[in-house]
């Protein structure tokens, strides 16, 4: 059974950080190109970033460019997104993803799906 787990979510105040973990299980996650994707109350979900197989080419949506950052360590088979200066908006349920092809932002790209961190930015 191939798995994706995501965990690190939880509350913080505007302008903090967190760092959300995306582990696998079954299978190497440096076989994979990884995604980030978050999802809001009554919004579709959305892609944030995306790492390439190699952990190379790495791509981010426009909304956190310079304050979100992903990256990989294989010897742990985990790609972690490092989210800075948090804002309100940031706040949603926050998926991992994996497919074998391309570094996308769209959802319908990608084939394995961990279950969703919750992130909460709010004072």
């Amino acid at each position: 059974q191939l798995q994706l787990v995501a965990s690190g979510g939880g509350l913080v105040q505007p302008g903090g950080s967190l760092r959300l973990s995306c582990a696998a299980s079954g299978f190497s996650l440096d076989y994979y190109v990884i995604g980030w994707f978050r999802q809001a109350p009554g919004k579709e979900r959305e892609g944030v970033s995306c790492i390439s197989r190699s952990g190379g080419f790495t791509n981010h949506a426009d909304s956190v460019k310079g304050r979100f950052s992903i990256y990989r360590d294989n010897a742990k088979n985990t790609v972690y997104l490092q989210m800075n200066s948090l804002k309100p908006d940031d706040t949603a349920v926050y998926y991992c993803a994996a497919q074998s092809r391309l570094c996308s932002t769209n959802p319908r790209d990608y084939n394995y799906w961990g279950q969703g961190t919750q992130v909460t930015v709010s004072s």
